[in-house]
């Protein structure tokens, strides 16, 4: 599972959360009423840092892909939170000394207590209790069964509780209060990581998992409403418990409540539920609030002591709640723009990356439609990645430009596509296997019937799916024979199968030889056979396709409801030679590009690479570039007379294409350094080397050369004004008969 999944509505919260640790420390209800204010901070606001720990374990223990394993990555987790409390510790250093909390009396042991667990400043115990919560639930995933390791976490947040909000029913026992005597002499509280952050990252790292495994929580409606009650449940008893905790028993601390685990669960599963697209710059906005704004905090009384504004900036505890929440709002997006710019990966900058022009995308979406007839549509056909191209960006693109319908290959790229916000129709294309079926209604997706028997298959699961029919008009891949009529019409009449589409594929679209042309002349006849066929038996087949992009631009002419360019969508063709009927101008939407590592000279007679396939004949320069066959590069391109753009010029590629890098001869180059943009894809001054080019040279097709490119070159999109050359994109229906 990729790392920044739609989990748009845990960034939010995270944010939220970050305010009421303010309204933690402010008591923004204390000047109205003390009651009240100890609601809000000592019983509601201590949900943000149990929900702060279930974030952290959601997303560390994550499985970096979709069903995948590995162990998180550890040392990274380390350096990255330790810096963070480094940094918070250097921030409040002045003020620790101020205060005289590292004064003479203080002892090495009490310094070492205090980072371990006090955290230095009475809000920065949460870094190391982040630390050691997170290594403890490490530990128990890698020793223990997935079952016990919530039983141990929640045994260990057990022992705490009766150290912090229960510990008023501990000193009715001198055995319990002399036990917790010692854990307090040695931990200072048990709110720390090793009694209250285990259980909660505990509990991330199972949605982790079971999001990552495909158990998803349910983001319908219904399943919404649930988690929303079970939640309302929880919070009330979670008020209930605070109250009657602090009027009837002698709370230690109160950070630490029974009815909090039930309560973080359902509030957890409700944000799951609701997804939405992720924000980076929240979640860094939130962690910034988090750390800073206890020096907002005491520049807020500092401003309000110099300019005699006391009794209205801290006196009243609203005024000062906002002040306070308001100022570090505005540092901490300060922060997150800059440093999210500085961080952002750049063109050039990189080893390998992948430009991807969407105005491009824009204007060929555009032609490809001004093509049709009107009341004809496009289906954006994103299989595979978008072609290489990023299918999320790429269909969130189109959504925005009017288009509605999306073709995948397979169940999981579908779902993909809804995982990250992606709205509009969308048709698997191929088969999906009886224990998937599910998740077609759970995800909204329309599954293609590739057969009658496919069609009982689907009706006997007994889910209602939404479907298209595939007819096979001639190709002899999926769909049902169009001369099986009495198995065609079967496929309509399942009770749960709600047919939208109807649709067939031509095999020879892309060609303009006579007998080519007078094979699809033959299927488009036997598509519309069937058409008739089930409009006769008063049934309705739904939108109508049969064009991919050569049938639309070879036959443009046909009255469907909906037309699925593939290749053309992304400016190429399969082939640069093939001929169309219908000429309109096609833009590449990407390029591919990457950095020279390395220039030096070869001397003559010395060898280049693998094998030796390349031999100096004169002194060369030759200059390694950091891409290879890993990131989709024909390894028989060096053989085949490839090259790339440097400097707007042409390199010849010599030597064996390796795994992670190739070399070319840069000889009649000047001035090529290390750190050197080089084109393999694209344009460079200009020159030009197309995909078509680097497919015809390989003996491929164009297709192939963009959906191999790996996923190690990260893309860079190009979000320029949308223009919109033609007829406007616009959904139709044209099933009438």
């Amino acid at each position: 599972m990729s790392a920044n999944r739609s989990y748009g509505s845990l960034d939010l919260f995270k944010l939220f959360a970050a305010m009421l640790v303010i309204a933690n420390h402010t008591g923004p209800l204390a000047s109205l009423s003390p009651k009240a204010d100890f609601v809000l901070t000592d019983i509601i606001s201590r949900l943000t840092v149990p929900y702060f720990f279930m974030t952290s374990g959601f997303f560390f223990f994550r499985p970096r892909r979709e069903g995948g394993a590995g162990k998180p990555p550890v040392k990274r987790f380390l350096s990255r939170i330790g810096t963070l409390y480094g940094v918070g510790i250097l921030l409040y250093l002045p003020v620790n000394l101020y205060n005289g909390r590292f004064g003479s009396d203080s002892t090495a042991a009490s310094i070492t207590k205090d980072i371990f667990f006090g955290g230095t400043f009475y809000h920065l115990w949460y870094l190391p209790a982040l630390i050691i919560g997170t290594l403890i639930v490490f530990g128990l995933r890698t020793w223990l069964p997935n079952r016990f390791v919530l039983a141990a976490a929640g045994a260990l947040y057990a022992v705490g509780l009766f150290g912090d909000s229960y510990y008023g029913v501990t000193t009715h026992s001198a055995q319990f209060a002399g036990f917790y005597g010692q854990l307090f002499d040695a931990f200072g509280q048990t709110r720390n990581g090793l009694f209250f952050a285990p259980l909660y990252i505990a509990l991330g790292a199972a949605f982790g998992s079971a999001a990552a495994g495909g158990s998803r929580i349910a983001p319908s409606l219904g399943g919404k409403k649930r988690y929303a009650a079970l939640f309302a449940v929880s919070f009330c008893a979670l008020l209930a418990e605070g109250i009657a905790l602090h009027r009837y028993a002698t709370p230690l601390h109160d950070a630490m409540y029974l009815a909090a685990v039930p309560a973080e669960i359902f509030l957890f599963a409700l944000l799951l539920a609701f997804g939405g697209k992720s924000h980076p710059r929240i979640r860094y906005m939130s962690t910034t609030v988090y750390l800073i704004h206890p020096l907002v905090i005491i520049a807020v009384r500092g401003f309000a002591k110099m300019t005699g504004l006391q009794s209205i900036a801290v006196g009243n505890s609203i005024v000062f709640f906002a002040a306070v929440t308001v100022l570090s709002l505005l540092f901490a997006s300060a922060i997150a723009i800059l440093a999210l710019r500085k961080s952002s990966p750049k063109a050039g900058g990189q080893r390998a990356w992948v430009d991807i022009n969407l105005a491009h995308l824009d204007h060929n979406a555009a032609v490809l439609q001004s093509a049709l007839p009107s009341g004809t549509s496009l289906m954006a056909v994103v299989k595979a990645n978008a072609y290489g191209h990023g299918s999320v960006q790429i269909a969130k693109r189109l959504y925005g430009s009017g288009i509605r319908h999306f073709a995948v290959a397979e169940i999981g790229e579908g779902i993909e596509l809804r995982k990250r916000g992606v709205k509009g129709d969308i048709l698997v294309l191929g088969y999906t296997p009886t224990d998937r079926l599910a998740e077609l209604v759970r995800w909204k997706l329309t599954q293609t019937v590739i057969h009658a028997d496919d069609a009982r298959r689907l009706q006997a699961h007994g889910g209602k799916f939404k479907v298209h029919v595939k007819i096979d008009t001639g190709m002899n891949r999926l769909g049902e024979q169009s001369d099986h009529d009495d198995e065609i019409l079967s496929m309509y009449r399942h009770s749960r199968l709600q047919v939208t589409g109807t649709f067939s594929h031509l095999a020879e679209a892309d060609s303009l030889d006579p007998h080519d042309i007078a094979f699809s002349r033959k299927q488009i006849d036997r598509f519309q056979h069937v058409v008739s066929l089930v409009w006769g038996a008063g049934l309705r087949p739904g939108m109508l396709h049969l064009q991919s992009s050569y049938g639309i631009l070879n036959f443009p002419e046909l009255a469907m409801d909906l037309a699925r360019p593939g290749i053309a969508l992304y400016g190429l063709l399969s082939s640069e030679s093939d001929a169309t009927r219908t000429k309109i101008e096609l833009r590449p939407v990407l390029s591919l590009r990457a950095s020279v590592s390395r220039v030096h000279v070869v001397e003559a007679g010395e060898s280049v690479g693998y094998g030796r396939s390349f031999t100096a004949s004169a002194d060369t320069r030759i200059a390694t570039v950091a891409i290879g066959y890993a990131d989709g590069i024909p390894r028989e391109l060096s053989e085949r007379g490839g090259s790339v753009l440097i400097h707007g010029k042409r390199a010849p590629i010599v030597g064996r294409i390796c795994m992670d890098q190739l070399t070319v001869d840069v000889s009649g180059i000047d001035r090529v350094r290390q750190g050197d943009t080089v084109t393999i894809i694209g344009e460079d001054g200009g020159e030009r080397i197309t995909a078509g080019e680097m497919a015809k040279r390989t003996g491929t097709i164009t297709n192939e050369i963009v959906c191999a490119l790996g996923t190690r070159a990260s893309k860079q999109y190009q979000t320029e004004q949308r223009k919109r050359p033609g007829k406007k994109l616009v959904p139709g229906i044209h099933a009438s008969r």
